[in-house]
């Protein structure tokens, strides 16, 4: 059967599952988006009009939930290229762009073919993806509300914008706290927009790799046997990493003033360009939380996107601290009285095992 037969039988059955009509290329074995058609390519100094998502399966198998949520992506965006790199082939796509004939870098493509953990490869693939086409990133339990466009203000200009990211949490009096220090102050790493060969992504999948080795070495085993919690997998290759980087990015391009830190974002109600990069609230990308000013729902004006939360399960596999009569800190949802009575119940608890174990 010839390859032109093959791909128009693909296309027939993305069609009769329902997938919409802007999937104009397919991640299989071939890599044809560095051959943009026209009608997606990016004009000088423009965002590549791509969306981009990694599942554990390819479109033809999406259903239910799946199949929805993306319906809502390439709906609402129609003259935007819907790409999805799977299970399957993530690692060809990695060889691919970062081999020899690539950006040539063997250090990415050894640490991708080590790394075990799918919530690891899941997060550094998202930056090698952008760094390399840029477009739009979304998780594929990210249901989109607006049409990208709409994601910057009409006050800003798209050529004068390199990333476009959101406020996730803002809960900074817990910075300092054990549990709840990593994902008090971060940007949200599920959904964000920004331009190929930014350099500071590929920093980005540096520093996630060198946290990893680094704890690697503390567990006194390779990288193939890693094992991480969650707050671990947030601070090495999720928010926090991307958060520590952007922030330090901001603060090389700054010309004058003070550093850049989270005060600068803080309570922030207003779409804020910081160098290249505009930062949104909260209530952006990361609505209806009930914490960090976001509100109890997606039903407001300035809602993006809706979040649907762990369709992959990784936290069933990376674990919260749990304590065996209090439960998890987290269910508090950063509520400062919850917060800081489980903390004295914990430590009261402590006391007396303490105790207990003296007499």
């Amino acid at each position: 059967m010839s390859l032109c037969v093959m791909a128009t039988m693909l296309i027939l059955v993305w069609f009769g599952v329902g997938l919409p009509g802007n999937i104009t290329q397919y991640h299989d074995a071939k890599y044809p988006s560095t051959l943009l058609p026209s009608s997606v390519a990016a004009s000088p100094g423009r965002f590549p009009r791509k969306i981009w998502q990694t599942w554990k399966h390819a479109p033809p198998s999406f259903a239910g939930e799946e199949l929805e949520r993306a319906r809502t992506w390439t709906e609402k965006n129609p003259e935007w290229r819907w790409e999805v790199l799977t299970d399957a082939n993530e690692l060809e796509y990695v060889e691919h762009h970062f081999g020899p004939n690539g950006f040539n870098r063997p250090d990415i493509i050894g640490f991708f073919r080590t790394a075990s953990i799918p919530i690891i490869k899941a997060d550094l693939l998202r930056y090698l993806v952008m760094y390399v086409e840029g477009g739009l990133y979304t998780d594929i339990d990210v249901e989109a509300l607006k049409s990208i466009p709409e994601f910057i203000p009409r006050t800003f200009d798209d050529a004068e914008i390199d990333m476009v990211i959101g406020i996730e949490n803002d809960e900074p009096k817990f910075k300092n706290h054990p549990i709840l220090g990593p994902v008090a102050r971060n940007f949200c790493q599920w959904t964000f927009l920004c331009k190929p060969q930014l350099p500071f992504l590929i920093k980005m999948v540096e520093n996630a790799v060198a946290r990893l080795h680094d704890l690697a070495k503390e567990q006194s085993v390779p990288i193939s046997e890693l094992t991480l919690d969650f707050n671990q997998v947030i601070r090495c290759t999720g928010p926090e990493v991307f958060t520590d980087v952007i922030l330090q990015y901001m603060n090389e391009q700054r010309i004058q003033g003070p550093p850049i830190t989270w005060d600068n974002f803080h309570r922030m109600d207003e779409a804020t360009l910081v160098g290249r990069i505009l930062v949104l609230p909260v209530k952006a990308f990361a609505a209806g939380q009930t914490h960090s000013r976001s509100g109890t729902t997606h039903e407001i004006h300035t809602a993006l996107v809706k979040h649907h939360y762990s369709v992959s399960n990784w936290t069933s596999r990376h674990s919260r601290y749990k304590h065996p009569v209090y439960g998890e800190v987290e269910e508090c949802l950063f509520d400062k009285a919850c917060v800081d009575l489980w903390d004295r119940k914990v430590k009261a608890y402590e006391d007396l095992q303490n105790k207990g174990k003296l007499n």
